[in-house]
């Protein structure tokens, strides 16, 4: 069911006042181009590339870099709202967004004894449709939070935004066309975007099982086609799994029965077997053909525990953001009943948000929040963040450190601190994310307090 219309407020009512890979995506709501290809820029134009022409598209975002684009968003009033607007909504490039004639686009099908041309019109128009609530997070969201620092973009809490996507069931098109769906199998899929054949091809390897579960080839988001920036015209949505998954500008998909290994795939694998894997305690990531555990936190677990691969960045861990207050604000208690509404969101990938504390000063004592969400007919939001609030009732006027902690259904709670890189943690443990070289993973509530004065 496509999801024309859906709006990006859904707002909360009462509440005033490393490495360089391509990751994520905006949510395209209000304000972006509905026809995916921009226009060609007139004299008085920006052009694309440049600070001047992301700004003004994408107001709500603090900018990065512009070639290639990487900006996050700027308030934590974005995430008072169940969908996130295109304003706000973060994005994670690698190279440049490539202009792409959607007419004249096709997406590769290799399977083992025939490649197919996937034609966009097909996409779109030759199976069923289905719409899914998906939060979308870059690897690296709160990278900015690690002592010492790494390198790559220096995302802090706004690398994440929920929006409603619109495609093609991927289990479709694999069984129309006779594919090899077994668990054992995997599905390669690779972006279209690279410069000149010198440059890397962004890929992943994405687990069949998964792939036949619930990705989609997309094609709108927010009920409007997908802007360039966001991989118009087609690209891969792997729900509940960190962005770098989800392939934008799609031009390759290939059945495999191992991940992308070896020669062969070499100017592919890199963000794949290289980057965007977990490597703690100065461990290097190693390659592997096969690994058969998907959820990220139990990937960490094992390799602390026994010589198991470094994690891959797939299942996102459990996470929360304030979105009200936001840092440094001064609130005023409501005169009905002398209470402050502090809302925010949470996720927990392809677990579900069994429950979000709220701790007003520092993390001493714990309330629990409410969680709750908009009816959304027609919209799976399985791999979707729920909202929290918390009526809070300050003792007295001065300043408070609000911090919020999610946990998900296996149990498994946020860390407070992120671990100094001489600690060597593998895994979180006594109450801490372990330092990692890439920056990726930050799941810790403590770096993502807001501090507020109350009069």
């Amino acid at each position: 069911m496509a999801a024309a219309g859906v709006s990006a407020g859904v707002a909360l009512a009462g509440c005033a006042g490393g490495d360089n890979g391509a990751d994520d995506t905006g949510a395209d709501d209000t304000g972006a181009d509905d026809d995916g290809d921009d226009p060609e820029p007139t004299d008085d134009e920006p052009e694309q590339g440049t600070m001047e022409y992301l700004e003004n598209k994408y107001p709500g975002l603090e900018v990065h870099s512009a070639d290639p684009e990487n900006a996050e968003a700027a308030e934590r009033g974005t995430y008072i709202n169940f969908v996130t607007p295109a304003e706000e909504h973060f994005m994670r490039n690698r190279y440049l967004s490539p202009a792409i004639d959607e007419d004249d686009h096709t997406v590769e099908l290799r399977l083992a004894d025939e490649t197919i041309d996937l034609s966009v019109e097909e996409i779109k128009h030759g199976y069923s449709t289905e719409s899914v609530a998906h939060t979308m997070q870059c690897t690296g969201n709160g990278r900015s939070y690690f002592e010492p620092q790494v390198g790559g973009n220096p995302w802090a809490f706004g690398a994440v935004g929920n929006a409603v996507w619109t495609g093609t069931p991927v289990s479709e098109v694999l069984e129309e066309y006779g594919a090899d769906t077994s668990d054992d199998m995997w599905l390669m899929a690779a972006g279209d975007e690279v410069p000149s054949e010198d440059d890397r091809v962004f890929a992943r390897s994405i687990p069949m099982q998964k792939v036949m579960e619930d990705c989609l080839l997309v094609y709108q988001m927010n009920g409007h086609d997908l802007t360039i920036e966001h991989g118009h015209p087609v690209r891969l949505l792997v729900p509940g799994w960190y962005g770098c998954n989800s392939i934008k500008w799609l031009g390759e998909l290939e059945v495999m029965d191992t991940m992308m290994y070896g020669d062969e795939w070499e100017r592919y694998y890199n963000w794949q077997q290289n980057s965007y894997r977990f490597e703690v305690a100065g461990q290097d990531a190693e390659h592997h053909e096969e690994v058969d555990v998907f959820d990220t936190w139990q990937m960490m677990d094992n390799a602390a525990a026994d010589d198991e691969p470094l994690a891959y960045a797939w299942d996102m861990l459990a996470k929360s953001v304030i979105g009200y207050p936001g840092e440094g604000d001064t609130v005023t208690p409501r005169t009905s009943d002398g209470q402050v509404e502090i809302t925010g969101v949470a996720w927990a990938g392809d677990n579900e948000i069994e429950q979000v504390e709220v701790s007003t000063d520092g993390g001493e004592t714990w309330d629990t929040a409410e969680l709750f969400g908009p009816a959304m007919p027609g919209v799976d939001t399985t791999a979707s963040w729920v909202q929290f609030r918390y009526m809070w009732t300050p003792d007295d006027d001065g300043e408070y450190t609000i911090v919020s902690r999610a946990t998900d259904d296996q149990g498994r709670s946020q860390p407070r601190d992120v671990a100094h890189q001489d600690d060597e943690l593998e895994t979180v443990e006594d109450d801490a994310f372990p330092w990692e070289a890439g920056g990726y993973g930050n799941n810790a509530y403590w770096p993502h307090r807001v501090e507020v004065d109350v009069e």
